[in-house]
């Protein structure tokens, strides 16, 4: 890697939340060196003219399964998935692993803490989506590996909270207690609630012990009811949680999208996820899941019973999907998939345009389509 100073113009810069025109971005190994006017570019630095667009941080996706034609396995299919999700955006991903076996859950905990060691580039740490989750609320998760959290499976993971640099897990109140939602959550896990069918007093006491999220936001959950607000109404009313989101248009109708972000109580906010499979980054249209088979049609991963599993979604796409079927503005969209995550796992340095971040950098089109990628400073 060059450390030699780069300088971006010509496009419109996303800085502390507001686009900016007649600035450029400045970096220089893996790190931005700062924003400055053009007219105050340095000479020694190596200029880049971009015909236009948009220049934004690289996308935070905190719910990956898969890319590039594989899921979440070994240290081999991580940099697969880190390869394949930087392709279309993703420059820091957690990858996840969908509810499975212990030898599994230990596998994928190994893997990631090598692929860290290692500088696998964009791997954030880990999210374990399962194996605590509700057997009514499974959607394309294995029923036969679904259980309660033991002893032995909470000093696991309070083991892996202390090896990863981010450790999220999905959990349903009906198959965890508060107690260990607690010492999760004091270990500096991010407790996720989802495929749950709690109620609103069970979502608002485990939010009370440690939880700070909800997984993707109106699936695989108690929904809104007149007398019983659920897990969507625990997640938009209490504050001191966060949700994902799979703006696709299949996951979540547009206008259940727009009422979400009007009704969302700060200072947790809703941000986007992906929910990606193997099929992204890809051309193939098929995968098995726990010897499952699950095909794409469209953007639409399903089980051979119809169940939706998973998402084909670039973020990129999602953010245009905002803007176009919720009138989000472009800045508040683009946040959603950068700096809002970033924050919730405590990642200063990536998801925002700022001096002394991670060189990761998108250019986008007036159509927001993605041109070019800069992942720790190098063009992907």
């Amino acid at each position: 890697m060059t450390d030699r100073l780069t300088a971006l113009i010509g496009a419109r810069i996303l800085e502390e939340g507001q686009f900016h025109a007649g600035r450029a971005l400045l970096l220089k190994g893996h790190q931005i060196a700062g924003i400055v006017g053009q007219a105050d570019v340095p000479a020694e630095a190596c200029v880049i003219k971009l015909a236009g667009g948009y220049l934004a941080p690289g996308f935070v996706d905190l719910q990956v399964n898969g890319g590039g034609g594989v899921m979440l396995n070994d240290v081999a299919t991580l940099r697969t998935m880190s390869e394949a999700h930087a392709r279309i955006g993703a420059t820091s991903i957690l990858p996840t692993l969908i509810t499975d076996t212990p030898v599994h859950v230990r596998g994928a905990i190994a893997a990631v803490e090598q692929a860290v060691a290692e500088g696998v580039p964009g791997i954030l740490g880990l999210h374990l989506e399962g194996p605590h989750l509700s057997s009514e609320r499974k959607g394309a998760h294995d029923p036969t590996l679904i259980r309660p959290m033991s002893a032995e499976d909470l000093e696991v993971l309070l083991d892996a909270a202390a090896r990863l640099p981010v450790l999220k897990i999905t959990v349903a109140p009906e198959n965890v207690t508060n107690d260990q939602i607690s010492s999760l959550h004091e270990a500096g896990v991010l407790v996720s609630l989802g495929h749950t069918n709690a109620g609103f007093d069970a979502c608002e006491a485990a939010a009370a012990a440690g939880a700070r999220c909800v997984t993707h936001l109106f699936n695989a959950q108690s929904q809104i009811g007149n007398r019983e607000p659920g897990t969507v109404g625990a997640a938009l009313a209490l504050g001191g949680l966060s949700a994902g989101l799979i703006a696709d248009g299949i996951h979540v109708h547009p206008e259940s999208m727009a009422l979400a972000l009007r009704s969302k109580r700060g200072p947790g906010r809703i941000f986007l996820v992906s929910d990606a499979m193997a099929t992204a980054g890809s051309e193939i249209d098929s995968f098995t899941l726990n010897d499952r088979l699950i095909r794409r049609s469209g953007n639409r991963l399903t089980l051979e019973d119809g169940t939706l599993a998973g998402a084909h979604l670039e973020l990129v796409t999602a953010v245009s999907n905002l803007v176009e079927m919720c009138g989000v503005d472009l800045e508040t969209g683009l946040s959603m998939a950068s700096e809002v995550p970033a924050n919730l796992v405590d990642a200063a340095h990536v998801g925002r345009l700022a001096e002394g971040c991670r060189a990761d950098v998108l250019h986008l089109n007036e159509s927001l389509a993605l041109e070019q990628v800069w992942q720790c400073g190098q063009l992907v």
